[in-house]
């Protein structure tokens, strides 16, 4: 099945039309300017690239529990503000059975593990706080 992800509402869905059932991952993003920056990475960052990503929370979410990209940016906000970029997966599930958030917990480790680490990002959707879709390269 080829799916074209274009937007948070694409994003859904494609979830809702895997074979089994979703849970999908968030781990949201700060950027900021890495101590050893120089002027070249100062103009970047502050034309909105480059920059240094940190994670300040995560959370994972039935399908049911979503709904729409403004919906999911308010409830973020309730908790923190600061954020720049959200980081998104899917986890699927086993015989008709939604995984539960202790299937989620590892999965969200390796997600703050390629963060932390400057690993492949790619393999995730990201989105901007206006959720458009943000490439990592």
């Amino acid at each position: 099945m080829n799916i074209n992800i274009t937007s948070y509402e694409s994003l859904l869905s494609a979830a809702n039309q895997q074979p089994e059932p979703q849970r999908l991952l968030f781990v949201f993003l700060r950027t900021s300017l890495p101590d050893d920056h120089g002027e070249e990475d100062e103009s970047r960052f502050h034309s909105g690239q480059g920059g240094a990503l940190q994670p300040i929370m995560c959370v994972d979410k039935t399908l049911g529990e979503l709904s729409t990209f403004s919906a999911l940016v308010a409830e973020a906000e309730r908790i923190e503000k600061d954020w720049q970029i959200v980081l998104v997966a899917g986890l699927a599930g086993k015989n008709g059975v939604v995984p539960s958030s202790d299937d989620a917990e590892e999965p969200l480790k390796m997600m703050l593990h390629a963060v932390e680490n400057g690993g492949d990002l790619s393999k995730y959707m990201a989105f901007d706080r206006e959720g458009v879709p943000v490439q990592f390269g």
